[in-house]
């Protein structure tokens, strides 16, 4: 089931994960959304502290990557959790092959529409995540300018599904509402089983929108600020910001963050 649900995208994959953001959220070139959840447990045997997390429990890490339909392009599960989400990350095979360009990424291309903004096809993440040529993640800072405040809340309307996607998979399997009572490597085999069962059920079925509106019992990983990214991954973020205020790329619903 493994291979039938969760597969290593191509090239022609990525692309239309890509269409997918695109259609659904203006976002371009994005082929994921990427964050992690504490998954609880009951306290482990012979546990040290790599088990006890920031907020004070026993947890394992499950990281995920998701598409535009809700359904998990790639998964993690089992590290430690009192690491943070980028350092868990930064130790995965899919950013290990990130880095080698060996995940089958399509080359960088021109916006459509634009004559040439050219960007690469990337992940968005939150704060937790280093900013690179393929993972865009928020400007920091509370005083920002317009540009900054819209590209933060069109990255946060494409990042929002991997939101979405936990709170589907924590609603319809029930049994991640609660501290896993069971023995680590079980408690592992039950989180990806519901996450390859998660596939298949969204893909035949479809979800609830209700299920998506929330992620009970399942935590946020410690928002530790991670570095700012070199100068052409800022470049390449900031050519994105001043796409979404050009006349090719503006959206009238985007001012309304200016408004809060």
């Amino acid at each position: 089931m493994k291979e039938m649900c969760i597969q290593q995208p191509t090239e022609e994959n990525w692309l239309i994960i890509a269409e997918g953001f695109e259609r659904r959220v203006n976002f371009p070139h994005c082929i994921g959304a990427i964050d992690g959840k504490h998954i609880r447990v009951i306290q482990p045997k012979e546990s040290g502290s790599l088990d006890y997390n920031y907020k004070k429990y026993f947890s394992f890490v499950l990281l995920a990557v998701c598409d535009a339909d809700y359904t998990f392009t790639y998964i993690d599960i089992g590290s430690y959790g009192r690491s943070s989400d980028s350092s868990i990350f930064k130790q995965t095979p899919f950013y290990k092959r990130m880095m080698d360009n060996t995940l089958n990424i399509p080359a960088e291309i021109i916006i459509k529409g634009t004559v040439d903004t050219i960007t690469p096809y990337s992940f968005v993440g939150d704060e937790a995540f280093g900013l690179s040529e393929n993972i865009l993640r928020p400007y920091g800072g509370k005083i920002l300018p317009e540009k900054k405040k819209i590209f933060n809340y069109r990255l946060s309307k494409a990042r929002r599904y991997i939101e979405c996607s936990f709170g589907i998979l924590a609603n319809k399997w029930r049994i991640l509402h609660r501290p896993l009572n069971v023995d680590i490597e079980f408690a592992i085999d039950i989180v990806k089983a519901c996450c390859l069962l998660h596939n298949f059920v969204t893909k035949r079925d479809g979800y609830q929108f209700e299920d998506a509106i929330t992620t009970p019992d399942l935590q946020n990983f410690d928002r530790a600020n991670m570095n700012r990214g070199n100068q052409r991954a800022l470049t390449i973020r900031d050519n994105l910001a001043n796409y979404f205020v050009s006349k090719e790329g503006e959206l009238t619903w985007q001012y309304n963050i200016l408004l809060r």
